[in-house]
C-alpha cells in the first residue's frame, strides 16, 4: 500500500466504519495498520531552510554549550533547539540579520584569537570567547556586539529548550491533567493574595 492510497482509506474510516470493506481492501488495511505499529518511523536528518551548512554547524555547537546534557536531562540539540531556531528564523525575518550577523561575528572574533572558526577552536577557546560575552554588562566595549547576540541567542536556546518535551519534563511541570475534584485555590494562598470566593 502506498502512501496515497494510506491516506485515501484513513480519511474513509469515518464514514465507512460500519461497513464490511471488500476483502482486498481489508487485507492492504490490516497491512498498513500492523505496519503503524510495528515500524517506528525512520529518522530523518533535519535540513536547515535558513542556516547555511556551517551556521547549522555553529548553532549546534553554541547550544549545546547553552544548555548542555547532563543527569537530569537532555541538551538542546536533543530537544530540538536547532530546528526550532531554524523555524523562527524562517517565519520571524527580523530576528535573521542579528542571528546571522552575530555567528558571523562570533566567527571573527575566535579567528583573530586564535586562527580558527568557533566550530573549530578547543573548547577551553570557546569558553574564553563565551566568558567574555556572557554578561552584557561586564562585557568589555570592544565586544558590546557579541554580548548583544550571545544574550539574544541564549534567550532564544531557552525559549526553544524549555517549550519542548524534553524541557518541560526537566522543569517537572505538572499542568496538563485532569483534576478529579478541585477543591479551589488553598485558604492561605487566598489569604496572602488578598481574595476570597464569593
Amino acid at each position: 500500500m502506498d502512501r496515497r492510497e494510506a491516506v485515501g482509506l484513513l480519511s474513509a474510516l469515518p464514514f465507512l466504519g460500519g461497513l464490511p470493506l471488500p476483502p482486498a481492501a481489508a487485507q492492504r488495511g490490516a497491512r498498513f495498520v500492523r505496519a503503524l505499529r510495528t515500524t517506528p518511523p525512520a529518522p530523518q536528518a533535519y535540513d536547515p531552510k535558513f542556516f547555511t551548512a556551517h551556521e547549522w554547524q555553529t548553532v549546534r555547537l553554541l547550544v549545546d554549550l547553552v544548555i548542555p546534557r547532563d543527569e537530569r536531562s537532555g541538551s538542546a540539540t536533543d530537544a530540538g533547539v536547532p530546528e526550532f531556531m531554524d523555524f523562527i528564523l524562517v517565519e520571524y525575518h527580523d530576528h535573521q540579520q542579528w542571528m546571522r550577523g552575530g555567528l558571523a561575528w562570533l566567527d571573527i572574533e575566535s579567528r583573530r584569537r586564535f586562527a580558527r572558526a568557533f566550530v573549530d577552536a578547543e573548547p577551553a577557546q570557546r569558553t574564553a570567547i563565551l566568558d567574555d560575552i556572557a554578561w552584557p554588562a561586564k562585557a568589555p566595549q570592544a565586544l558590546h556586539q557579541g554580548a548583544a547576540f550571545f544574550n539574544r541567542f541564549r534567550d532564544l536556546t531557552a525559549s526553544g529548550f524549555f517549550s519542548s518535551e524534553i524541557g518541560v519534563a526537566d522543569i517537572r511541570y505538572r499542568g496538563n491533567t485532569f483534576v478529579m475534584d478541585w477543591q479551589g485555590c488553598p485558604p492561605e494562598q487566598l489569604q496572602k493574595l488578598g481574595v476570597r470566593y464569593p
